[in-house]
């Protein structure tokens, strides 16, 4: 579906250089700290950005050369939906449906109605997990194959995030060659969504995982400097200094919670994967 090979940009003294790919059927989350180069990433998806070097592909081709058909065969959900706010349902209908020959007004106008829509209220006076379900669902009205979500749960309740969520499932569920790339800050939402993480920080991939390994297999084990010192450290990803002794992280928990069950090792899930993979020691 797309990808990325030695994606590189530079920007004054920041480089880029994001090697990744999305399969066909899959959820790909895209994590990293705050100016890791997820924005510009999807952006060179986007053909919005061109590579200093390296290749971007999407349908297999080059993702500045994609054509209409190509572009038709995307739905994008970036933090704003382009619409004016001054605009209504019946408004963003009528432009969809001369934007996009695939547009299911069928479909799009049950949705808005499962979701509460109304038709007819101009988009400023909507909340912001209504006009969250807007953006998720005009991405979604023409039934392209590859979906680019950013941050669409930012902002709302738990409820309105499951809600969010719940759609992309059934979105994937109609269509098993469908492929969703997803940012988020919020780990929860990943976790119950995501096939594979990639991790990026400081313009690189510095971690790429299946999510169920992340959940199963990794974790962190806190540790005095007597039991650090005696640790058998081969499957130690990295290790912090604290105050009462280190952290370490590990892609083996269970090797360590076998062979050293004096030790304290918790579970791990995105939020530690982000953390301990991207502080300085």
């Amino acid at each position: 579906m797309v990808n990325i090979d030695h994606l590189c940009k530079q920007y004054g003294d920041y480089r880029l250089d994001i090697s990744m790919q999305i399969p066909s059927g899959r959820i790909v989350g895209l994590v990293g700290k705050n100016g890791a180069g997820k924005s510009t990433t999807i952006k060179a998806i986007l053909g919005l950005v061109q590579p200093d070097q390296g290749t971007v592909t999407v349908f297999e081709k080059p993702a500045d050369q994609l054509g209409k058909a190509e572009k038709e065969n995307m739905g994008v959900a970036l933090s704003d939906s382009g619409f004016s706010q001054y605009l209504n349902l019946e408004d963003i209908t009528r432009i969809l449906k001369k934007s996009y020959p695939a547009f299911d007004e069928v479909w799009f106008r049950r949705q808005c109605r499962e979701q509460s829509l109304p038709m007819n209220k101009e988009l400023k006076d909507f909340s912001t997990g209504m006009k969250a379900r807007v953006r998720v669902l005009t991405a979604m009205s023409h039934k392209g194959s590859l979906l680019i979500m950013d941050e669409p749960t930012a902002g709302l309740d738990v409820e309105a995030r499951e809600e969010i969520l719940a759609m992309l499932r059934d979105y994937m569920a109609e269509d098993e060659t469908r492929s969703i790339l997803i940012t988020s800050h919020i780990s929860s939402d990943l976790e119950h969504l995501c096939d594979e993480i990639y991790l990026i920080h400081d313009g690189q991939v510095i971690l790429h995982e299946d999510t169920d390994a992340i959940i199963d297999s990794y974790g962190v084990l806190k540790v005095s400097p007597e039991q650090f010192a005696g640790l058998d450290q081969q499957y130690l990803l990295t290790s912090r200094k604290t105050g009462f002794g280190y952290e370490c992280f590990t892609n083996q928990k269970q090797y360590y919670r076998e062979n050293y069950p004096e030790i304290v090792v918790e579970r791990s899930g995105i939020d530690e994967l982000i953390l301990m993979m991207t502080t300085k020691r």
